[in-house]
């Protein structure tokens, strides 16, 4: 009930193996950080950092080129119509960093057709997949790993958390220590809180049985097409089956949440 089978279909998710050899599916966060060390060690570019950029960016082919003379058409990255031409020809799989973005840090790898907008400020260690949009405002606080086509929105803050595809957080969220399933979305100003008021691990409740983590930080796990409602609060260790309903204004308690609930 509580492995991660129960809550994603990895199968086609290029980063399942975080959660290989894990009895419970927050085991995944325990195995963040190592993850994403190696991964953005083998795969990064040298990007300008820690200071806002002063003109946009372009990464193609694993190189970064200048804006000058390029042409952006900045529709929706997430259904793949961002587009950069040079001289007429499309750059396919090019991605834009937007004048005034603030990358800290050298361990940051950006995938094909990603958007980052002015006024972002990732920290590394950072992966972002393709054809994601990171929006203006949003603030990744080390040890973030998303999909592809996700949305990290505006004024949205993400430590120690992981995004699997199609993922959206569009509007004022917070998330720490936090896994978003495949093709969830976060309804503007969902708040997942990471840390109990008394000092102490976080655990895990069921019907049968309370389950203890091991760790002191740990949010929320919203399984497969989750939706949360406006302003909705997760308390600590917090889990959502596939396919529930979070409604607005709710404070979901901790604990498993089965599939297809109805919380209000």
């Amino acid at each position: 009930m509580l492995a991660h089978e129960f809550f994603f279909d990895l199968a086609s998710f290029e980063h399942k193996s975080l959660f290989d050899g894990q009895i419970h599916v927050w085991g995944a966060l325990k195995n963040l950080k190592g993850y994403v060390n190696n991964y953005c060690a083998a795969a990064r570019i040298e990007l300008p950092a820690d200071k806002p950029l002063a003109e946009t960016l372009i990464i193609y082919n694993g190189e970064i080129l200048a804006s000058a003379g390029l042409n952006i058409d900045y529709c929706d990255a997430t259904k793949g119509k961002l587009a950069v031409q040079k001289k007429g020809e499309q750059l396919e799989g090019a991605s834009v960093i937007m004048a005034g973005t603030v990358l800290m840090g050298d361990a940051i790898v950006i995938g094909k057709g990603v958007l980052i907008e002015s006024g972002a400020l990732i920290k590394s260690p950072a992966i972002i997949g393709d054809n994601t949009e990171v929006r203006q405002g949003a603030y990744l606080r080390g040890y973030c790993l998303i999909g592809k086509r996700c949305v990290v929105g505006h004024v949205t803050e993400i430590k120690h958390s992981i995004f699997l595809d199609d993922a959206k957080a569009g509007h004022f969220a917070y998330l720490g220590d936090s896994i978003l399933g495949n093709a969830v979305n976060l309804g503007a100003g969902t708040k997942m809180a990471n840390l109990r008021f008394m000092s102490g691990d976080v655990h895990v409740r069921t019907p049968n049985k309370v389950f203890a983590t091991g760790l002191r930080k740990l949010g929320a796990i919203l399984g497969d097409h989750v939706q949360t409602g406006c302003n909705s609060v997760t308390n600590p260790g917090t889990l959502l089956g596939k396919r529930a309903i979070v409604f607005p204004n709710t404070t979901v308690p901790s604990g498993y949440h089965a599939d297809s609930s109805l919380i209000r």
